[in-house]
């Protein structure tokens, strides 16, 4: 479905290009494409290259979750719901909370 989508940006790192917005991108063209498992490293990147990115946070969250990682997605989630305070994005704060309710 996504196949398109992904090989652009398979491509863009092939050539060397690499930064958060890419591999965010990635990952949720994988993960639109269940899969989930594919999509958590690109997804691990994003937040390595900006740790301050929320929605890359709560969407490894969800990857992490859809694997069957819940403590892996708990992790993600309360590093997620940390940064989304911190900068006051309160619509992404709101979904992780209820996220992370939902794993337990």
């Amino acid at each position: 479905m996504h196949d398109r989508q992904i090989a652009a940006f398979l491509a863009m790192l092939a050539k060397g290009q690499d930064n958060a917005l890419l591999r965010f991108g990635l990952g949720q063209a994988l993960l639109a494409d269940g899969k989930a498992a594919e999509a958590v490293p690109h997804l691990r990147a994003a937040v390595a290259h900006d740790g301050n990115y929320s929605a890359a946070w709560k969407l490894l969250g969800k990857a992490l979750a859809e694997r069957g990682d819940k403590e892996g997605a708990r992790e993600a989630y309360s590093a997620g719901i940390a940064v989304a305070e911190a900068r006051g994005d309160i619509q992404a704060l709101k979904e992780m909370r209820v996220f992370l309710r939902r794993l337990d």
